[in-house]
């Protein structure tokens, strides 16, 4: 390709940069555009917080496990990887909720935490009589009048009250966002249900409405999806597609400086430097502020404090656990008094995973304000689930073997944080021209929403191409 190629870097090899270096290398490739590109990556590896750990015949996910089926950008993806075949459902049971020292099942109908079948949720030993009747009143509230930002506690509880928050809500949407519910915006994480309140005024009928109504009798379908050997086929996939020479791993960016009206000079960490036309940070934005810094005065969202979060994966035998309980796995609510956030009985909920006549549990800790865990060794971390574990259920013997992950910037969307993005993309937008934002820090954490953040930011690079260049 000739010298006078544009020229475009993606910084950060997570999910979202790797996504638009592919979709990129293919329009370039499809399109003969006079296009080269960079990926840079400061770890060792591509993927982010995407890593599976494949270990005597487990298949092992150390960050998240799958995705939502109806975000249909990941399953697209596997597909524009030719690995179709090799998506699997989730396997469907019942879900427990850990209350008052034993485990309830989570009614039947409740649609994260929302009551939309009458008898289950007057039956439920999860909320009592006056919490029943106050989640009652949301089929007389009126809608909340106003589209300004709130945050998901409040707004729940203006609905259905604090008992179903607590018992129910909360550890269901924690599983989502590990941040509290009471400073969470629900504008930028649930938009759906403020849509639903304003549309429906009922967020019970609204939900009942929406929920999904089976088409024939049986098991019902799993909504998640994964990869038989899991989710970092999905990263192997597309760092093979790309060519060798587009990927630098290894290399921290130090600095990102104007060189001339539209160029950028990128100074690496080990003193090396690189000229571009156009930029995509897809780091996380605690990381990207100061390269900003000097250019664009980019306003810092006000509470959001990072904390960590856990995830401990133990294999056992499967007779070592006394599994009575049918199902797939429980959550906890934040006033239980214990430390287990949640846990995934992952050999019945995704059985490729598990060699047969073995367990597989993957257990989660750190709930914000609650970082306690952070002091200990990983294994003082196992002893302490173990220990809460053997309260909620069987546990015959130590674990065959374990491993224990401790993700970093678990930062939640706080109250305004819609505003916030809109106001940081617009100031880079004026001051940075060619300079773009992308990633969980901004416009949505899960797996499909990095991925479609990933294509639009290739589009936002490509209208960058200056005609006749």
């Amino acid at each position: 390709m000739s010298d006078n190629s544009y020229h475009m870097t993606i910084i950060g090899g997570g999910i979202t940069g790797l996504s638009a270096a592919f979709y990129l290398h293919r329009q370039i490739q499809e399109q003969g555009l006079p296009v080269r590109f960079q990926l840079i990556e400061e770890a060792d590896r591509l993927g982010g917080k995407i890593k599976t750990w494949r270990h005597e015949g487990f298949v092992i996910e150390l960050g998240p496990d799958s995705f939502l089926e109806r975000k249909a950008s990941a399953a697209q993806l596997a597909k524009d990887l030719g690995l179709e075949d090799e998506l699997v459902r989730n396997r469907t049971g019942q879900s427990y909720i850990y209350h008052q020292d034993h485990l309830v099942p989570i009614p039947e109908g409740a649609v994260m935490g929302v009551p939309t079948k009458i008898m289950p949720f007057v039956k439920t030993e999860l909320v009592s009589w006056p919490g029943k009747l106050r989640a009652a009143a949301d089929l007389l509230l009126p809608a909340a009048q106003g589209t300004e930002d709130r945050s998901v506690g409040e707004f729940f509880r203006r609905r259905l009250g604090n008992e179903v928050i607590e018992n129910l809500i909360q550890p269901l949407l924690s599983g989502v966002y590990s941040g509290d519910i009471d400073n969470l915006s629900l504008l930028a994480s649930f938009p759906q249900f403020a849509k639903m309140e304003q549309q429906h005024r009922s967020l019970i009928l609204a939900m009942k409405q929406s929920r999904p109504q089976a088409k024939e009798p049986g098991t019902p379908k799993g909504i998640f999806l994964t990869l038989k050997n899991g989710l970092e086929t999905l990263i192997e996939g597309m760092e093979k597609s790309l060519p060798v020479e587009s990927i630098w791993k290894g290399i921290g960016i130090e600095k990102l400086e104007k060189n001339g009206d539209d160029r950028y000079l990128l100074t690496m960490k080990d003193g090396r430097t690189l000229e571009t036309d156009a930029v995509l940070l897809t780091l996380p934005h605690a990381v990207t502020e100061p390269l900003l810094a000097p250019y664009a005065s980019v306003p810092t969202l006000p509470k959001a404090k990072p904390h960590m979060v856990a995830t401990i994966a133990m294999a056992f035998p499967e007779d070592a656990l006394d599994q009575r309980l049918d199902g797939t796995g429980f959550i906890v609510p934040r006033n239980s008094g214990i430390e287990i956030t949640a846990c995934t009985w992952a050999h019945r909920k995704w059985p490729h995973s598990t060699p047969k006549g073995k367990a597989l549990l993957r257990c989660f800790v750190g709930r914000a304000g609650e970082q306690s865990f952070l002091q200990l060794s990983d294994e003082e971390i196992v002893d302490m689930v173990l220990r809460e574990l053997r309260k909620i259920m069987t546990i015959r013997q130590e674990p065959d073997f374990y491993r224990v992950t401790r993700l970093q910037n678990a930062i939640p969307y706080v109250v305004g944080h819609q505003a916030w993005v809109q106001e940081v993309k617009k100031r880079v937008r004026e001051e940075l021209p060619g300079v773009y934002l992308a990633g969980a820090s901004y416009d949505g954490v899960g797996v499909p929403d990095c991925i479609d953040q990933g294509k639009k930011a290739v589009s936002d690079l490509l209208a960058t191409i200056q005609p006749g260049r």
